[in-house]
């Protein structure tokens, strides 16, 4: 039987044996040093999954931290307030159909984080806020007419906003703010006001013609009794001093001569026409002398 013929032995084998063990050793140290450390953002917070204790009740703040490989694994929150706008139809008191848009800034309570991944996990917003804004809005507009949603619309703001923040809260979630962004009504109801609003225009012009006649109605009474006091006063003075008389004919004459002597028109009048006859006025004390 032919033997097996033997392996010459390489030059150095050791060696590269030992540089493949160091590659392997360093290539785990990379590995474990890259995934032993995270980072958490500003406004964000972490909490960690441990394969065997499961979620730890500790959050981790803003900054650098160490895990477990393979063991841990973090998950990162969000805190900070994002905003929502969700619309729904609700029935008002009146039986009326309202269309509500409204805008919601809601947050994570950070210190309850392990509560909210065990129970609703990290799309939190999307299981819970939906369903309790739509309730609560319906809740809310059926306590209103469809008038006093309008008058009333801070009321209104104000209570849906106190019931959806005590319905978050259940969830452990924070509302910052909410605030109705718009209101739409049926066509009926729209109908409605613009009719009611045609008559309300309508009733404020007839009151405004009543007021304008009433004042003319003023206006001519005491345009006529100045008249009547003006020709009394005229005539009294006219009765005690003829000379009165005289005097008006003179400052007619006398505005007809201004009048003729701008104009650039000549015009021939002789002194009847003129009313510059004055040599057969009667002049009082004068004439008779």
């Amino acid at each position: 039987m032919d033997k097996m013929p033997k392996m010459p032995n390489i030059p150095g084998g050791p060696f590269p044996k030992a540089l493949l063990n160091l590659g392997v050793v360093a290539g785990l140290a990379v590995y474990g040093i890259s995934n032993s450390i995270y980072n958490v953002e500003g406004g964000h917070r972490a909490i960690i999954f441990n394969r065997v204790l499961g979620i730890k009740d500790k959050v981790y703040p803003e900054g650098t931290h160490f895990i477990i490989p393979w063991f841990e694994r973090p998950t990162i929150y969000d805190v900070r307030a994002r905003p929502h706008l969700v619309e729904s139809t609700s029935g008002s008191r009146d039986l009326q159909m309202v269309k509500i848009s409204l805008r919601v800034l809601t947050r994570p309570v950070p210190d309850q984080l392990p509560t909210v991944y065990r129970t609703l996990g990290t799309n939190y917003n999307e299981r819970v806020l939906p369903s309790i804004i739509h309730e609560t809005l319906k809740a809310v507009v059926a306590q209103f007419n469809a008038s006093q949603l309008i008058t009333q619309r801070e009321n209104v703001s104000r209570e849906i906003r106190k019931i959806l923040t005590e319905r978050a809260a259940n969830f452990n979630i924070a509302l910052d703010d909410v605030s109705i962004t718009s209101l739409t009504f049926g066509r009926e109801f729209t109908s409605a006001i613009e009719a009611k609003q045609i008559a309300a225009q309508e009733a404020e012009r007839a009151k405004f013609v009543v007021e304008k006649a009433e004042q003319d109605k003023l206006s001519a009474i005491l345009r006529a009794q100045g008249e009547a006091k003006s020709a009394e006063l005229i005539g009294q003075a006219i009765s005690k001093n003829p000379a009165f008389t005289t005097l008006r004919r003179i400052e007619a004459s006398k505005e007809i001569s201004q009048i003729l002597a701008s104009s650039t028109n000549k015009v021939y009048l002789n002194s009847d026409e003129l009313l510059l006859n004055l040599q057969d006025m009667n002049l009082g004390k004068n004439s008779k002398a």
